[in-house]
């Protein structure tokens, strides 16, 4: 896990090295162990390194091999790579490493750039071809690892977050389209797109290449097949059980043992990540570490789901250690968190995790999460009531997430950003990209799985522990076990154990009943739900700020409606959101990045 970022002058030469170095300036909590850069003639690579397998020097990017031109910088985790390596020894490669950043630059040499195809893992990589002249990049099928790009000054230039391009003095206008999206699609601005017009980010399941004219030749290596496979046609629940649980001990065993470091779990204590301790105990894991996070109760929210975190940890004997903040830290730490958002993220728990992975650092390196669990087993409570509404695809799906009508999304912004209902245009346009012979159930969880999980709770996560240089793994998310599941019919997703039928199934037994048969819970923030006292001063100021009132997205009226009345239902979103909060980060997150 690390950061990585390069500069490729297709026209001329390099002549301001500097710049590499300010974006690793940027990078450096992604990879705290090391700094690497490398000067060629037109491009310069850079690299930040946080130390998870093959911890020697050798491993250090970025990685040349010389005698052929490849030059390599790599962000992420092959799972694989021990079997890829006896496969290109036995084909005639020599190593002079042991981790997987070698392999990457080997299968390349075999394979080109099919070479993507073979990696099993979570992966953002850029390699320098020098006999081609050209850059080949590429991210992995879920979207784990992120990597933004930009084109400036005859330069194609890359990093790990959107925040290090904006050394470069790009232009920093905000893109209509991805507003729209992040005040109606929950935050979620789709690939390639982000809030920033001139800067975008590669898809999931994607390869880029810049070739030496500058031309850009965007191509799919994988996309998510979720049609019925005639060969599990006639499996029964018990064999669909039997088939899913293998697969997902594989993905959490193959996340806990390829690494040179400690490997623990961060424990919510709700169903996900309390499997994840018992598959791993299960495996025969000793010494298991978990960590659990909690905050101050407000009045009757509960702040802390320690009473569920603590049965499964007396029943495995964990090394386990609560971390309980105080309210008044959360806005402490506040502009800090966002001064780590690559993107702007509404979520609420994101402060949650950037106070988590600060103390889960000083202990481990690693750690799994339960990520992709509700997306991939059908865990929320809008599945339902989706399922049960007429009309299209796009009206099954809209009335239960997205957050603002299109009427209302005109009301809040400026005649500059009032245009066209794009979040419900680009739902129709991959709601018809779809095959029609799958359930709406199904059709909705390939949406979550390929794109909205990708740019909300995924990328979250992995910019609030690696602000702390801690990996995060998402079993839930193995490309295997998610083509799996996405075959699996709806009727053992949502059955007769309610939501994550399946998943419920495959715990009994294994975590305490109370943890399975509860009602699915939520990063508890009570600071942040509800918008009362400081949080709500604050969210005034920021809104009211002249820096705000001169940005000119917001529509004044509206906001001050937001202020007025904060929680009341009409300014909560259909997820229970709070709308000032929402336009409050924004413009706090623009404050924190753009320079007016």
């Amino acid at each position: 896990m690390c950061g990585i970022c390069g500069i490729y002058s297709y026209n001329r030469k390099i002549y301001d090295y500097s710049l590499i170095n300010k974006m690793l300036t940027k990078l450096e909590h992604r990879g705290p162990d090391h700094e690497g850069v490398l000067h060629l003639e037109k491009i310069s690579l850079g690299h930040r390194r946080l130390s998870i397998i093959d911890l020697s020097e050798k491993s250090n990017q970025p990685m040349q091999d010389k005698a052929n031109g490849i030059n390599l910088v790599f962000n992420g985790a092959i799972y694989n790579y021990p079997e890829l390596r006896q496969q290109l020894i036995a084909k005639g490669h020599s190593f002079f490493s042991h981790g997987d950043t070698e392999v990457i630059l080997r299968a390349y040499q075999e394979w080109g750039q099919d070479c993507v195809k073979h990696f099993d893992g979570m992966f953002a990589f850029a390699i320098w071809d020098e006999a081609r002249q050209q850059l080949f990049l590429a991210r992995d099928r879920l979207g784990i690892k992120p990597l933004y790009y930009t084109t400036h000054n005859q330069q194609f230039i890359f990093a790990s977050t959107l925040t290090a391009l904006l050394v470069n003095n790009v232009n920093t206008d905000i893109d209509p389209i991805s507003l729209h999206y992040q005040f109606s699609l929950h935050a979620v601005i789709p690939a390639p797109n982000t809030i920033i017009n001139s800067i975008k980010k590669l898809s999931p399941g994607h390869s880029l290449t810049i070739k030496s004219d500058g031309q850009q030749i965007l191509k799919p290596y994988w996309q998510l097949n979720y049609l019925h496979d005639d060969d599990k046609k006639n499996w029964s629940e018990d064999d669909w059980q039997t088939a899913v649980e293998e697969q997902l001990n594989l993905a959490v065993k193959k996340r806990m043992t390829i690494a040179d470091v400690p490997v623990g779990v961060l424990l919510s204590g709700g169903l996900d990540s309390s499997l994840l301790v018992a598959l791993l105990k299960n495996q025969g894991i000793e010494n298991l570490h978990t960590f659990s996070i909690g905050f101050s109760d407000i009045g009757e929210e509960k702040g802390s789901e320690f009473e569920f975190s603590d049965q499964v940890v007396e029943q495995y004997k964990t090394n386990h250690q609560k971390i309980i903040i105080p309210n008044e830290d959360v806005m402490t730490r506040l502009p800090e968190a966002i001064q780590n958002m690559s993107e702007p993220m509404f979520g609420q728990d994101a402060v949650a995790f950037y106070l988590l992975s600060e103390q889960v650092a000083k202990q481990v390196k690693v750690v799994q999460s339960g990520q992709g669990a509700d997306e991939l087993f059908a865990g929320y409570f809008w599945y339902p009531q989706m399922q049960k509404a007429s009309g299209t695809d796009v009206n099954k799906f809209a009335p239960f997430y997205v957050d603002r009508e299109h009427n209302e999304y005109l009301q809040s912004v400026q005649p500059k950003y009032q245009q066209s209902d794009y979040t419900s245009e680009y739902l129709e346009r991959y709601f018809q990209q779809l095959p029609d012979n799958r359930s709406f159930l199904s059709k909705a969880l390939h949406l979550d799985i390929t794109t909205l999980i990708v740019d909300d709770p995924v990328k979250r996560v992995d910019n609030m522990t690696m602000a702390w240089g801690l990996e995060a793994r998402v079993p839930f998310l193995d490309h295997h076990l998610v083509e799996l599941v996405m075959q699996m019919p709806s009727k053992y997703k949502v059955g007769s154990m309610g939501l994550k039928h399946m998943l419920k199934k495959i715990s009994r037994g294994k975590i305490p009943d109370s943890i399975i048969d509860r009602p699915k819970g939520y990063f508890p923030m009570p600071a942040l739900k509800y918008v009362r006292g400081g949080f709500l001063d604050m969210m005034k100021d920021t809104l009211q700020s002249q820096a705000c009132i001169n940005r000119g997205i917001y529509d004044r009226s509206y906001v001050q409606r937001l202020i007025d009345e904060p929680e009341a239902p009409e300014n909560m979103t259909r997820l229970q959101g709070s709308k000032l909060w929402h336009m409050a980060l924004l413009e706090l997150w623009f404050q924190t990045h753009l320079k007016n």
